[in-house]
């Protein structure tokens, strides 16, 4: 596994006349880790969602290792190299949980034994060994959270998708996931863009942060410089980061 390089150059996407990303655009070079934030609704989780393949862009590219995936479908930007999350977790509530990162596995490998022995691997890696034959349905948020990432991660991303893993994880449980995806980051070099609201996360883990509102990219730089942006400090941060 090795990080890809993404490119997105000025998408857009409108919603029944409602401007939801307009000309977004940002890079995140190959092995980095970066992060997207900004308030509820905006238009963090549609970025995500064209680069994935949800949705194709309105106008505008986006670009693996320079190669265009926007406007593929969801699977072949996964077998190109793109892994994500989901905000909602929604596991198979009925499969076990290795059975779970098992059929994310199979994106790439070709015989199933291959598939459970990854699977088995990632679980141990996230904490979730000794929940493996457990079903999906009995798991607490925390370790839906951590069964989620697991999923992602058995599809091989080079880049890597993560929105908001940390949102409702205590302190403790959010500092062992920034240690997880650190240690993962440097190990594999996996590139790792973010949306996360835990800004505890966002300083600990992020080289730069891309910022939107209503759509639109407001600020974009190094977490310590992000931070003390009058215009981030008005929309979003306020007193968060005092």
């Amino acid at each position: 596994m090795s990080g890809a390089h993404l490119a997105v150059r000025n998408i857009g996407k409108s919603f029944r006349g409602l401007r939801a990303v307009n000309d977004v655009a940002f890079d995140v070079p190959a092995g980095a880790i970066h992060a997207l934030i900004g308030p509820n609704g905006a238009g963090k989780t549609t970025c995500f969602n064209m680069i994935a393949g949800v949705y194709p862009p309105d106008g505008g590219t986006i670009l693996l290792d320079e190669h265009s995936i926007a406007g593929l479908r969801p699977d072949q930007i996964c077998a190109a190299g793109v892994g994500r999350t989901f905000q909602i977790v929604r596991p198979f509530m009925g499969l076990t949980v290795e059975e779970n990162v098992t059929i994310g596995a199979l994106a790439h490998c070709r015989h199933v034994p291959e598939a459970r022995a990854l699977a088995r691997e990632l679980l141990e890696e996230l904490g979730l060994g000794d929940r493996r034959t457990a079903r999906a349905a009995s798991l607490t948020l925390p370790d839906r959270k951590r069964l989620e990432v697991a999923r992602a991660l058995a599809t091989r991303p080079r880049l890597l998708l993560l929105d908001e893993v940390m949102a409702g994880l205590r302190p403790t449980e959010t500092d062992q996931m920034v240690a997880f995806l650190k240690e993962l980051n440097a190990r594999t070099g996996v590139t790792i863009l973010l949306i996360e609201h835990v800004m505890r996360a966002v300083m600990a883990l992020s080289q730069h942060i891309v910022v939107l509102h209503h759509g639109e990219k407001i600020a974009e730089g190094r977490p310590e410089d992000v931070t003390r942006d009058p215009a981030v400090l008005d929309v979003y941060l306020g007193q968060e980061v005092h």
